[in-house]
């Protein structure tokens, strides 16, 4: 009974420091933002790569606390404002950080 009793509460101790690790490493407050950010950030790919505009593949997306940052590389300009568009239009981004390069 002891042991099943000490494997449990290790069990949850992993668990519990490894939620929270996730939320220390991104430097946000709870596990539920991070799972809010990581669902943008596979909304928003998901919506490039449905897009025949954009190249998803091109086109990094990261999310911090309900701001998205889009990096990586545009064949255009349109392509760019595109991306961003699609970007600011997806439930839950509060903003939008638009770095992605125009390659001539």
């Amino acid at each position: 009974m002891f042991i099943r009793t000490a494997f449990a509460v290790a069990f949850a101790a992993v668990i519990l420091s490894a939620a929270s690790g996730c939320a220390v490493t991104r430097g946000q407050e709870t596990v539920g933002a991070y799972v809010d950010d990581t669902t943008l950030t596979t909304q928003i790919k998901a919506r490039f790569f449905e897009n025949k505009e954009v190249a998803g593949s091109s086109i990094s997306v990261e999310t911090l606390n309900g701001t998205v940052l889009l990096s990586g590389f545009a064949k255009s300009a349109n392509e760019k404002s595109t991306a961003e568009k699609i970007a600011r239009e997806a439930t839950g981004v509060k903003a939008v950080k638009n770095e992605i390069a125009v390659r001539p």
